[in-house]
């Protein structure tokens, strides 16, 4: 086997691994595959370099470009003298690790939290009414009980988030071991 060969199927190897993994990061797979190839390009590329890469559609590989522009994986970038739009992969890994999560966590949280404060409102307004019967109260204050600790959960989470904006996080869980 030729050193090239080996060269390509270690980083086959790698691609194949991030992009089945990408479903982690609601991605698809042709996503990923994407993301490999530009991880390994010394390069920015452009989507009809990347298509050309990939055999993938233009619709498919613009689709696949925006998704990892959105979770700031990707970055379009500037070259003096190029017309097309340039792609390569943000190197920050830590920083792509923090905004993932802080887009994706907070987008949950506030659905749920929006979603239970409403509930909460409700289940108060429905305890203190006299026609409410006492099953029903009974019910209706556990309900409230779980959702008045899941809001605390919720908060914990908006704090462990904020640690990922701010950085304060590495003062817990440096970047480099000590």
């Amino acid at each position: 086997m030729e050193d090239n060969e080996i060269l390509e199927r270690t980083r086959t190897m790698v691609i194949d691994a991030i992009a089945k993994n990408m479903n982690l990061y609601g991605i698809t797979p042709s996503a990923g595959r994407l993301y490999g190839l530009l991880f390994y390009s010394d390069k920015p590329l452009t989507l009809d370099e990347m298509k050309d890469e990939l055999g993938m559609s233009k619709t498919s590989m613009s689709t696949s470009v925006r998704s990892l522009l959105d979770l700031n994986m990707v970055e379009k970038v500037w070259v003096k003298g190029q017309r097309k739009d340039l792609y390569t992969i943000n190197e920050d890994w830590y920083q792509c690790f923090f905004d993932y999560f802080s887009i994706k966590w907070r987008s949950a949280i506030t659905t749920n939290s929006s979603a239970m404060e409403k509930s909460l409102t409700k289940l108060k307004a429905l305890i203190a009414d006299p026609k409410t019967s006492e099953e029903t109260r009974v019910q209706a204050k556990k309900d409230l009980s779980k959702l008045e600790e899941r809001l605390e959960y919720y908060d914990w989470q908006h704090r462990l988030i904020d640690s990922f904006e701010t950085k304060e996080i590495l003062n817990f869980v440096p970047i480099h071991k000590k």
